[in-house]
C-alpha cells in the first residue's frame, strides 16, 4: 500500500489547483475574468453592457473637474469644450471604426498586430501593452486614491482617519483582488445599479448648481470680469484652453474598454462570428451614448465647479481637490446629501479599478502567451490578480496615493491608446481605398500626436512611468520566450491523405525512419545523394524505406501553431512537407504525432550544421533554425521524459 501524501503536499497541491482554475486557452477569450459564458449565453443588451464600460467612464467625473479646474484655471469650462470637442470629433469616429474592424474585442492592438508583419509586429504590440497596463494599472490607483480622499473628506469621518489616505488606498486595492480571487461574474448588474445611481445623483447636485447660479448671476459676471482681465482678447483665450487642454486627456478613458467588452454585447439573432453585423451595430450605440452623456456632464460639472467653488479650494490640500462634485453636493445639498454621494462616489471609483482590472486580465492572456513571452499560468485568472494587485500597490506606494501626481501617466496612457486607434483606422480606412475616411483618420491622429506630445512634455512623469511598464514587459517577455524556447509548441499535428499513407505504408516496414532535409526545391541527383550519405555516414538499415521532412518557416516570431503535414511524391522519393514557427520544434512535433498514429518510435536523421554555437543559438531564437539535431533532442527530451518512447535522433 502507498502512503498518503504529507498534509503540507495536500495543501499546497489545493492551493495550486484553486490558483490555476480555469486555465486554458478560453480565459484569453472572455472580455472579463473567470472564464468563458457557456455556448448558450447570449450575452446583454447593449445599454447594460454601457454601464460596465460607464464605470471606468463615468466615474472620472469624480477628480475630471477638479483636475481641469487646476490645468485651466478660470479657463477650464473652454478647455473642457476642447476635449469634447475632439471626444466627439475623434475618439467616437475612430472607435467606432474599431468596432468594425475588430467586433470581437481585440481592440487597436490587434489591429496594428495585424499590419505589422513578424517580429516588428510583436515588439509593438509589446510597447502598446506597456502603455496599456500605464492606463489600467494607473486607472486602478487612481481612482482608489480619490475614493480615499472622498472618504477622508467627508464631514462624518473621525479625526484619526484625516492623513490615513495611503492606508484607505492599499485596503481598497486588497479588497479589490480578494473580488477578483473569489470570483467576478455579476459585473454587468452591479455596474447597472452603480451608474444608474451615481448619474442620478449628479444630476440632483449640477441641478443645484444651477440653481444657484441663477439666482446668484452676480457669479457668471465675477468670473468673466477676472478671465478678461487675465486674458488680453477672446482669441488669447482659445489659445490658452488649446494648449492647457491636452491635460484633460483623461476625460476621454473608457472608449478603449468599451471596444473590449464588444463579446458581452448581444448582437443580432443571425450574426455570426464571421459578420457580428448586430454586434457591431450596438457597440456604435454604446460608444455614441457613452460619449453624449458623458460630455453633457463634462461641460456642465466644468461650468458649475469653475462658478461655484474658489480657486484655492482645487490647490493640493483644498477641499475640493480631487472631489470638486462632491464640494458642490456637500456645500448646496446639506451633509447628509453631501455623505450618500461620497458613498456612491467611493463605490463607483472603487469598482472603476474593477472594470480597469478586468481590461488587463482580458488583454495579457490573449497576447503575450500565445507569443510564448509568458509562462501558462498567465492565462489562469487568479495569479494574474495577485501580480496586477502586486503592481497597484506599488505604483500606489509611491505616488503616496495622490490623484494629481498620478494624471499625467494616466492621461499618457490614453492617450497612447487613442494614438494607436486612430492610426490603425487610418491604415485601415487606406487599405480598403476609403480616401476621404483615411484622410478624416489621418487628421484626428495628428491631433492626438499634437496632444501626447504637449501631454508628455508638460507632464514627463507620464512617459517614465509608460517607460518602466514597457521595459519590465519586454525583459520578462523576451526572458520568458527564452526559456520556453524547447517547448513542443504545436498545439495539433494532422496529416494529409497522402502523408498518412506514406507514414502507415513505411511503419508497416518496421520504425519509420525520417531524414530532415532543406525544403528548397532539389534535384533527384541531390536526393540520392542526400539519403546515400545518411545511410553511409548514420548506418540506416539497408533496404528499410525513408522519407524526407522538411520544414517551412511561416513566421519565427509566433510561439505555437497548428500543424498540417502534406505528403507528395517527387524526384523519385516520398516527403512531408509542413509549415512551423521553428524547424526543430516543429519536427519534433511530426515525430512524436508519427509516433502516436504508428505505435512504433520513428527514427530522425540530421547533418550537422557549421558555425558558431552561439550564432546558431541567435539563430534559433530569431529564425527558427540554427543548429537542428541537438536542439530537436532537447525538445524530445522535454517532452517525453520516458526515453524508450522518445523518438531517436541520429546525426552524421
Amino acid at each position: 500500500m502507498s502512503a498518503d501524501p504529507p498534509a503540507s503536499e495536500a495543501v499546497s497541491a489545493r492551493c495550486r489547483a484553486w490558483l490555476l482554475q480555469g486555465l486554458s486557452d478560453q480565459s484569453a477569450r472572455h472580455p472579463g475574468p473567470h472564464g468563458t459564458p457557456p455556448a448558450e449565453h447570449r450575452g446583454h443588451r447593449w445599454w447594460r453592457v454601457m454601464c460596465l464600460t460607464g464605470v471606468d467612464y463615468f466615474s472620472t467625473l469624480g477628480y475630471q473637474p477638479g483636475i481641469a479646474a487646476l490645468a485651466a484655471g478660470l479657463l477650464s469650462p473652454l478647455a473642457t469644450l476642447g476635449l469634447l470637442a475632439l471626444t466627439l470629433g475623434g475618439a467616437l469616429p475612430v472607435y467606432r471604426r474599431v468596432a468594425r474592424e475588430s467586433p470581437h474585442g481585440e481592440g487597436s492592438i490587434a489591429m496594428l498586430e495585424r499590419l505589422l508583419p513578424w517580429w516588428s509586429g510583436k515588439l509593438f504590440v509589446l510597447v502598446l501593452l506597456g502603455f496599456a497596463a500605464t492606463d489600467f494599472i494607473i486607472t486602478i490607483t487612481l481612482s482608489a486614491a480619490d475614493a480615499s480622499a472622498h472618504v477622508v473628506e467627508n464631514p462624518y469621518a473621525p479625526a484619526w482617519i484625516h492623513g490615513t489616505n495611503l492606508w484607505i488606498t492599499l485596503v481598497l486595492l486588497g479588497l479589490l483582488g480578494a473580488v477578483f480571487l473569489k470570483g467576478f461574474r455579476e459585473a454587468i448588474g452591479v455596474a447597472v445599479a452603480l451608474v444608474a445611481v451615481y448619474l442620478a445623483l449628479n444630476v440632483v447636485v449640477l441641478a443645484a448648481a444651477a440653481y444657484e447660479v441663477m439666482t446668484a448671476p452676480v457669479v457668471v459676471d465675477d468670473w468673466w470680469r477676472a478671465l478678461t482681465a487675465s486674458h488680453s482678447s477672446a482669441w488669447a483665450m482659445i489659445g490658452v484652453a488649446l494648449l492647457v487642454f491636452p491635460k484633460l486627456a483623461l476625460g476621454m478613458s473608457g472608449f478603449e474598454t468599451g471596444v473590449a467588452v464588444m463579446p458581452q454585447i448581444r448582437g443580432d439573432q443571425g450574426d455570426t462570428h464571421a459578420h457580428p453585423t448586430g454586434r457591431i451595430r450596438d457597440t456604435r450605440k454604446l460608444l455614441t451614448t457613452a460619449a453624449l452623456i458623458m460630455s453633457v456632464f463634462l461641460l456642465l460639472s466644468s461650468l458649475a465647479t469653475t462658478l461655484l467653488i474658489p480657486q484655492a479650494a482645487f490647490q493640493p490640500g483644498g477641499p475640493a481637490n480631487g472631489r470638486a462634485l462632491a464640494y458642490l453636493a456637500h456645500r448646496y445639498l446639506g451633509e447628509v446629501f453631501g455623505t450618500v454621494y461620497d458613498v456612491s462616489t467611493i463605490c463607483i471609483l472603487w469598482f472603476a479599478g474593477a472594470s480597469a482590472l478586468a481590461g488587463l486580465l482580458n488583454l495579457v492572456p490573449r497576447f503575450l502567451p500565445r507569443y510564448g513571452m509568458a509562462p501558462e499560468w498567465t492565462r489562469a485568472v487568479r495569479p494574474l490578480v495577485l501580480v496586477f494587485v502586486a503592481i497597484a500597490v506599488t505604483v500606489t506606494w509611491y505616488f503616496d496615493a495622490n490623484v494629481d501626481k498620478q494624471s499625467g501617466a494616466y492621461a499618457t496612457g490614453v492617450l497612447v491608446l487613442m494614438l494607436s486607434a486612430a492610426f490603425a483606422s487610418t491604415v485601415a480606412a487606406h487599405r480598403a481605398g476609403h480616401r476621404r475616411s483615411a484622410l478624416g483618420f489621418g487628421t484626428i491622429t495628428a491631433v492626438f500626436a499634437y496632444t501626447l506630445v504637449a501631454n508628455v512634455i508638460e507632464r514627463p512623469d507620464g512617459l517614465k512611468i509608460a517607460s518602466l511598464f514597457i521595459l519590465a514587459i519586454l525583459a520578462t517577455s523576451f526572458a520568458s520566450r527564452v526559456h520556453r524556447a524547447f517547448e513542443l509548441r504545436a498545439a495539433e499535428v494532422v496529416f494529409d491523405e497522402t502523408a498518412a499513407g506514406f507514414v502507415d505504408h513505411a511503419a508497416a516496414k518496421g520504425p519509420l525512419r525520417l531524414i530532415a532535409n532543406e525544403p528548397q526545391e532539389h534535384s533527384t541527383a541531390e536526393y540520392r545523394l542526400k539519403e546515400y550519405s545518411q545511410r553511409q555516414e548514420t548506418h540506416i538499415p539497408g533496404g528499410r524505406p525513408v522519407l524526407f521532412l522538411e520544414v517551412f518557416i511561416r513566421d519565427s516570431s509566433e510561439f505555437t501553431a497548428d500543424l498540417l503535414v502534406r505528403g507528395d511524391e517527387k524526384y523519385g522519393v516520398r516527403r512531408l512537407r509542413v509549415e512551423g514557427t521553428t524547424v526543430p520544434n516543429t519536427i519534433a512535433a511530426v515525430l512524436l504525432a508519427v509516433r502516436d498514429r504508428t505505435g512504433r518510435v520513428p527514427h530522425a536523421y540530421f547533418t550537422w550544421t557549421e558555425g558558431s554555437p552561439v550564432t546558431q543559438l541567435l539563430s534559433f531564437l530569431v529564425f527558427g533554425v540554427g543548429e537542428v539535431a541537438p536542439v530537436t533532442r532537447e525538445v524530445l527530451r522535454r517532452a517525453e521524459p520516458d526515453p524508450g518512447r522518445r523518438p531517436r535522433v541520429h546525426v552524421g
